[in-house]
């Protein structure tokens, strides 16, 4: 019979590596590592946290854009903040902190490659929010936010949509009556904890064909999507 796996655990050298990534360094450990918890692991998950940094999140992105963009109105100020705290979004601001090496996933997800799912990145970078807050109250999780958000936020375009490049490619294409574009995995680098996904997408109507990095699947679509349309000259 084959021995059971015993479940994977934090080092007080794990969270020291986080800890000096995040910029905050924690009273209370335990909330960080609860934060860590995926509901898959045990009892003790980050969905609290998750819930309660949501909140943090939105006022710290909300008041960040309404300071910094005294002049444009409520509707535009909502569509950037959706933009921002979007998943896509948070998932790879986790990626840059290396969160997946962190999470504790029960087995099925770990097998299952839960360590770089968009959700479940989002969700753990939200609970670290929620735990930030909780640890040291609003002012301290507002600078974690910004250190984390502040190229994001620099490079927001207010003229922008909003959606993304591959919602923007598919409209665009109905709009001129082409068929939809067809995405395909070229190939894969990296260890499985660190992979690089390169993804191709093929556009036959207009001859165009690109590729897109990412350290997910859906961020190296969005990159090839983006150049099919600088290409076809849908965007500057």
């Amino acid at each position: 019979m084959a021995a059971v796996a015993a479940p994977r655990q934090l080092s007080r050298q794990d969270l020291a590596r986080l800890i000096a990534r995040l910029g905050h360094e924690f009273k209370q450990e335990s909330l960080l590592r609860q934060a860590l918890t995926h509901r898959s692991y045990n009892s003790q998950h980050n969905e609290r946290l998750e819930f309660l940094g949501d909140s943090v999140l939105n006022c710290v992105i909300a008041r960040a854009l309404y300071d910094i963009f005294p002049q444009l109105p409520e509707g535009t100020l909502s569509r950037m903040r959706a933009n921002l705290v979007r998943q896509e979004t948070l998932a790879d601001i986790a990626v840059s902190l290396k969160l997946g090496d962190y999470l504790l996933l029960g087995e099925g997800e770990l097998k299952s490659g839960g360590f770089r799912r968009p959700s479940i990145l989002a969700d753990a970078l939200e609970s670290i929010f929620g735990a930030v807050f909780l640890d040291a109250g609003f002012d301290v999780a507002r600078s974690v936010v910004l250190g984390l958000f502040d190229s994001v936020i620099a490079n927001i375009d207010p003229k922008a949509s909003g959606k993304d490049a591959k919602t923007q490619l598919q409209e665009w294409l109905q709009g001129q009556r082409h068929p939809l574009p067809e995405y395909q995995l070229v190939g894969t680098r990296g260890e499985a904890h660190d992979q690089i996904f390169v993804i191709s997408c093929n556009v036959p109507a207009l001859g165009i064909k690109t590729q897109g990095q990412g350290r997910s699947r859906r961020a190296a679509e969005q990159e090839a999507a983006m150049a099919v349309l600088k290409q076809a000259g849908a965007v500057e």
